[in-house]
């Protein structure tokens, strides 16, 4: 060999063949960006750079030059590291001008030849030292058993190919040179470029025979795949949808052969196979079809077609035909549940019966369930418990403040940026079409200019429609009937009666302080504990820490603010342990409590405010829970008749029972000990604190009465009794609702005796045994027996 800076003494002589080669040590290179040429094949190139212009210039006609094929086909001026280093030193056979620049040439490929290094020259052309590598000429058994093997696999190919003439199996019988016959068949068989680049590297002709055929057999099973296909096609009996389906892919297949496809089509196909993949009923199916179809009519930038394939990959990813199994274990069901979350039987109960007429009826509709209660009692968080318990997936919609009723049905593809609704959404999130869907806030829809969405709710819950639920966007009906609908709503005033009916209501109402203790220390602790990096060996909560903050830190029906107080005490135990002057494990008591979280917010009143005449404590049911209230009564003489004044933002249901409790007692004054004129001239001024809170409701009657008869009597109420009842004008006390949230209210606020509607003794079962353990129920009919029970005997007293 030659160094790179000096010519070679003289030519290599090479047999090929028949034919004896001389091959210079130095040759012009041709760098081609894609194309590989084999020894034996006849190529013609098109030829437009310079320095490739320059090496066909230098070669001329009957001369010999190197075809490398380049590393990056995008690389303009390629240098040696640019190229392969394997190469073919090729012969021009021709060389013509191209019609608007460059040159067109025909070479033959002759003999391998590694790339050596680079050799000086003169103007643009690349010239490279090179070390050829001629095939073998010596018999050896194991390469003709391989070319044997290629023959018989080529030949095999021929007869299933109709476009290989029967000839060809003659001709490359002929080939006399098992390297030149691998190279020969690699040149026609449809190969990836780095393919025909790893064959032209194989040097051993017995490897790159093997290797041939491998792909031989590929084409083999290529092949007679397609001779199914064309038999299956043709015959008659066949549905027409999947003889259209096997058309197509025979013509991608063909498409991918030829070179020939481009995105636009790869991207209906694509869409094609996801879409038949997604199982969508008969009419969804034809409706995508008819789209599909659209798209490909379409030009690839045509404005439509954004809209077109968004559309369709909607249609696509929803889970028309996916579902999970149900687990109907119901021992394991209800242990799950327990597991979530303390109390709620009645809601584990229906569950349960859920499970029971899935198990039996397994085509059973799911039911419309709607969790009624006060925030922070876990609505939510079991409609994730009942998802798992079940073993399906869940989604969620929160419907607070939607006043778009698009936003449930979707907006229809006319509009920019149009898409599905928010059901279809979550269905999709959700990948299922039987989760556990919950619908969150539902008494907080809106409603405006743009439509009612609980109006477009209807069909949503109703299980006699949802199976063919449609969305303005597809446009296609879905079927909603599998899925678990779950509402959770804090009131049902604010839902439409319509949209309610078709929902089975399950109230959770408030906790009492001994559910509280128990939730804060199964659950809420040991997720405030994991939250702040802590765990049971550093931190311990005492037993009267925890009851000091259920009682006087928190009056709520939920457990939403008792978390943030055990959150903030975590906080102060980690600023004490990561400071290294905490005690393992750190107590949390009383002491630390107070220093904690500052002095009590709650603390007993309800006898301090009723030392004075006119003071009567009532009861409320409210969205957020049962409550009490303070109802105060003045009396202001002066003008002329009675007048009545009320403050507070009383609602005009609550005004009307101030006022029928007022002629209740002008009628009955004189049985009440009322002095002569004492009701003949003046003002009575019925105040409900606190005046920034609205309320409303029948059900004060008999607290604003005792209140009116307290003032005018001078009679004080009891400062441990509440009351709740609506009066009529004759004096009978009727029920009213809400007693459970009321009685827990009261027993948070430390009353001992309450005083109901005789007609509402049936709603006590609901009242958790601990609380009416703790309380005096009293049971009245009139308001005489409210008066006896509630105000002291004497004034003064």
């Amino acid at each position: 060999m030659t160094g790179p800076d000096s010519e070679p003494d003289s030519d290599r002589v090479i047999v090929v063949g028949e034919e004896r080669l001389e091959v210079p040590g130095v040759l012009p290179v041709l760098p081609v960006r894609d194309a590989v040429v084999f020894p034996g094949m006849t190529v013609p190139l098109a030829v437009g750079r310079t320095g490739s212009v320059a090496a066909l210039d230098e070669a001329g006609t009957g001369g010999l030059l190197v075809v490398a094929t380049q590393r990056d086909p995008s690389t303009e001026e390629p240098g040696l590291p640019d190229l392969h280093p394997m190469a073919c030193i090729a012969r021009v056979v021709r060389i013509a001008d191209a019609r608007r620049e460059g040159k067109q040439a025909i070479v033959v490929g002759l003999l391998r030849t590694r790339l050596e290094s680079l050799a000086p020259a003169d103007g643009p052309t690349l010239r490279v030292l090179v070390d050829p590598v001629p095939d073998p000429v010596d018999t050896d058994p194991e390469r003709e058993e391989a070319r044997a093997r290629v023959l018989a696999l080529a030949a095999r190919v021929i007869d299933l190919r109709d476009d290989y003439p029967d000839e060809w199996k003659e001709g490359l019988a002929s080939i006399p040179a098992p390297g030149l016959l691998a190279d020969l068949i690699a040149s026609y068989i449809p190969l990836p470029p780095d393919e025909r680049v790893a064959l032209l590297r194989e040097a051993d002709p017995t490897r790159r025979l093997r290797r041939v055929g491998g792909h031989l057999e590929r084409e083999i099973t290529i092949a007679e795949t397609q001779r199914v296909l064309q038999d299956e096609v043709s015959d008659e009996e066949m549905d027409p949808k999947r003889r259209e389906r096997l058309l197509r892919r025979r013509m991608r297949d063909i498409q991918n052969e030829l070179g020939e496809s481009d995105a636009g089509l790869r991207e209906v196909d694509e869409l094609r196979e996801r879409i038949e993949a997604a199982g969508l009923p008969e009419e969804t199916r034809d409706h995508a079809e008819r789209e599909l179809r659209r798209l490909a009519a379409l030009p690839q930038h045509a404005p439509d077609r954004h809209m077109i394939r968004t559309y369709l990959e909607w249609m696509a990813d929803l889970p028309w035909s996916t579902e999970t199994e149900d687990h109907l274990d119901l021992a394991e069901a209800r242990r799950i549940l327990d597991e979530d979350h303390h109390d709620l039987d009645k809601v584990k109960e229906r569950i349960l019966e859920f499970l029971a007429v899935r198990k039996l009826a397994p085509h059973a509709k799911a039911p419309i369930l709607c969790f009624v209660g006060p925030p922070g009692v876990g609505k939510t968080s079991l409609g994730r418990s009942i998802a798992r318990a079940l073993g399906r997936h869940f989604g969620r919609a929160s419907l607070g403040g939607v006043r778009d009723e698009a936003e449930i049905r979707g907006h229809r593809r006319t509009y920019v940026g149009a898409m599905p609704g928010r059901i279809l959404q979550s269905l999709r999130r959700a990948g299922s079409r039987n989760p556990v869907f919950l619908l969150d806030e539902v008494d907080k829809l809106g409603a405006d200019f743009r439509g009612d969405p609980s109006s477009a709710l209807l069909e949503v819950l109703d299980p006699e429609q949802n199976d063919t639920f449609s969305d303005h966007y597809l446009e296609v009906p879905f079927d909603l009937s599998r899925v678990l609908f779950i509402a959770t709503a804090n009131t049902l005033s604010t839902i439409p009666p319509a949209l309610l009916d078709r929902m089975e209501v399950i109230e959770l109402p408030g906790y009492t302080n001994r559910d509280k203790r128990v939730i804060a220390r199964d659950h809420l602790i040991p997720r405030q504990l994991e939250a702040h990096g802590l765990d049971a060996d550093q931190v311990r909560v005492e037993d009267d820490a925890l009851a000091t903050v259920v009682d006087e830190y928190t009056r709520e029906a939920g457990v939403r603010n008792l978390e943030r107080h055990f959150a903030s005490l975590m906080r102060k135990a980690a600023a004490r342990i990561a400071g290294g002057d905490a005690a393992k494990p750190l107590p949390i008591d009383t002491d630390f409590v107070g220093k904690a979280l500052g002095a009590p917010p709650h603390l007993p009143e309800t006898a301090e405010r009723t030392t004075v005449p006119g003071v009567v404590v009532g009861l409320a049911a409210t969205s957020h829970g049962g409550d009490i209230l303070f109802i105060e009564a003045t009396a202001v003489p002066g003008g002329k008749g009675v007048r009545l004044r009320l403050t507070g933002q009383l609602g005009d249901v609550m005004r009307e029972s101030a006022e029928a409790a007022l002629s209740w007692v002008r009628a009955n004054a004189e049985r009440q000990g009322l002095a002569e004129g004492a009701l003949e001239a003046g003002e009575i001024h019925l105040h409900v604190p606190a005046g920034a809170v609205p309320k409303d409701g029948p059900s004060a009657g008999v607290a604003l009465a005792t209140a009116i008869v307290s003032e005018l009597t001078g009679r004080r109420s009891r400062g441990d009794l509440a009351m709740t009842g609506e009066i009529s004008l004759r004096g009978r006390v009727l029920p009213v609702g809400g007693i459970k949230d009321k009685i827990l209210a009261a027993a948070r606020a430390g009353v001992s005796t309450v005083l109901l509607p005789r007609r509402n003794q049936k709603d006590l079962v609901e009242v958790p045994a601990e609380v009416l353990e703790k309380l005096e129920v009293v049971l009245v009919e009139t308001l005489d027996e409210v008066l006896e029970h509630g105000l002291a005997a004497e004034a003064g007293s």
